[in-house]
């Protein structure tokens, strides 16, 4: 369950990243809401999951899930260039966080 939890954490991580930049500087209500609500859930999350994981793999996985949707969603967006380089040193991460899964 505690995996479960920190990947949802790390998710709403980007969800949290993304609200804050459309918050432009937390004058648009709707999205600093929405950033306060999910950066709450998201740590929520991170400290339910430390209670059974370590702490240094927890914030790695957190962090990996975390930037890599927020990469992932800028470029689908177009916010961000999408170039192969890019797009595999995403996989790389991904494969990364999946690792430090597997060896826990």
């Amino acid at each position: 369950m505690s995996w479960i939890v920190l990947l949802i954490s790390g998710a709403l991580e980007a969800v949290w990243a993304g609200a804050l930049n459309a918050s432009e500087n937390f004058t648009r209500k709707r999205p600093t809401i929405l950033f306060a609500l999910a950066m709450v859930a998201s740590m929520a999350g991170l400290a339910y999951a430390t209670v059974e994981l370590p702490i240094g793999t927890a914030y790695a996985v957190w962090v990996g899930v975390g930037a890599s949707l927020t990469v992932a969603w800028s470029m689908v967006r177009g916010m961000e260039k999408a170039s192969a380089a890019r797009i595999i040193l995403l996989l790389v991460l991904i494969g990364c966080v999946a690792g430090l899964k597997a060896v826990s």
